[in-house]
């Protein structure tokens, strides 16, 4: 597989672009949210790393959320916390270990990504919705504010999770349904005024926009891996001439 630049032009843009908006926001809000800010930018590296396969993608993943969990449980938004605190922050270390077993040939840090087949999709997908409705009931008998929305961001999130690391390119479906949910969430809350609402809206939508060119980027690299091996295979099928 050729060669490319890890960042492009798109990838620069979001990350310049989240920095940018978080001067902005400080400048409007007359405060500096640097533990938002951090999480924000760190958050916002790593899904730019993902999308390009670069298993550097868990270490700012590892900053993004162990902080983004602190701003939720001072936001009370327990759910969230316990997602981010219990579960993302361990499987940063079990994505970066599984991503490791799949580097690219030559590449010390570029990982091969692979498609469901479409059985998979399938159980995927009942698996996905099931866990929804059984997570948004449990969350309604403790008399959750937003039940449907936090079981369904919060499963999506899990099903998302563990696609990542197994270094699927369906990952991104759940991603930018979850994405779309929690920038809801967050704009709600700031128009609530919440602490630390700015930077969260701002990086949400960054993630959204990510998260979309995620499966365009990530659909081209299985595309251009099967042709790889198509070719591969046609080559050793070939007779050899005596």
């Amino acid at each position: 597989m050729a060669k490319k630049h890890l960042l492009g032009p798109f990838d620069w843009f979001l990350l310049i672009g989240i920095v940018a908006c978080n001067i902005v926001n400080s400048i409007m809000t007359n405060s500096f949210d640097i533990i938002g800010t951090i999480s924000s930018i760190a958050g916002i590296i790593c899904v730019v790393l993902c999308v390009n396969g670069s298993i550097v993608n868990y270490l700012f993943g590892l900053i993004n959320v162990t902080l983004y969990a602190y701003i939720c449980y001072k936001s009370q938004l327990w759910g969230a916390a316990a997602l981010n605190g219990l579960y993302y922050t361990p499987m940063q270390f079990i994505g970066f270990f599984q991503w490791r077993k799949r580097l690219q040939s030559g590449q010390s840090t570029i990982v091969v990504p692979r498609k469901m087949e479409s059985r998979g999709r399938i159980i995927t997908a009942l698996i996905t919705v099931v866990a929804i409705v059984a997570c948004s009931l449990i969350l309604v008998k403790f008399g959750d504010a937003q039940p449907w929305q936090d079981g369904a961001s919060t499963m999506l999130c899990v099903v998302a999770m563990i696609l990542m690391v197994r270094a699927y390119m369906e990952q991104w479906v759940p991603w930018n349904l979850s994405n779309a949910l929690f920038l809801a969430m967050w704009v709600a809350l700031l128009v609530k005024g919440e602490p630390h609402s700015g930077p969260m809206v701002i990086m949400w939508s960054f993630y959204l926009i990510n998260s979309i060119r995620g499966w365009i980027e990530w659909k081209k690299m299985v595309d251009r891996q099967e042709q790889a091996e198509a070719q591969e295979e046609a080559s050793a099928q070939e007779p050899v001439s005596e």
